[in-house]
């Protein structure tokens, strides 16, 4: 993102909006929740948005020390092997609230020492690119699990759960 102190407020939404979506375990991390398939959907969409913006205002006031950059990278891709757990009832789907809050950590840690203006930004940018696929992955999430049905569904767990796992040996061996 570069310089985050010299950002413009349209550059900041742009790139709020950007990272959740371009940064592959972010992105896989929103689109697991389809597998998971939430009851009572919409009772999860506030909370989980607004606990990843708690997560990304955190780290503006406790910035991540870079010698615990990588382990944090780490854990967040471990998100992945969490929902494909919680996707196969071996996790409650309550994992979700505190796997997301280390999200929102992590992508607020790249806007650390931003205006106020350029922050609000970015926030905005967040909410509006992980409210959308919110939407989409709980909206399609029975779809997707009576297409694909119990097989499909446990599979496609595995297959996250060995996502998380190779992305979180990635970050952690140079």
């Amino acid at each position: 993102m570069g310089n985050s102190s010299e950002l413009s407020v349209l550059q900041a939404l742009a790139s709020g909006i950007g990272h959740p979506l371009l940064g592959p375990d972010h992105l896989l991390f929103l689109l697991g929740i389809t597998l998971i398939g939430l009851k009572k959907t919409k009772n999860w969409i506030l909370p989980l948005l607004a606990i990843g913006l708690v997560g990304s205002a955190f780290v503006q006031y406790y910035p991540l020390p870079d010698s615990l950059a990588p382990w944090a990278e780490a854990f967040v891709s471990l998100s992945l092997a969490i929902e494909g757990l919680i996707a196969l009832n071996l996790l409650s789907s309550k994992w979700l609230l505190p796997m997301f809050t280390c999200h929102g950590y992590l992508l607020g840690s790249t806007i650390v020492g931003a205006e106020p203006s350029p922050l609000i930004g970015y926030f905005f940018g967040l909410l509006l690119a992980q409210g959308s696929l919110l939407l989409l992955a709980t909206a399609s999430s029975q779809k997707v699990i009576n297409r694909f049905g119990m097989n499909g569904r446990t599979l496609f767990a595995g297959i996250w759960i060995g996502i998380g796992l190779a992305f979180s040996w990635v970050a952690l061996v140079p």
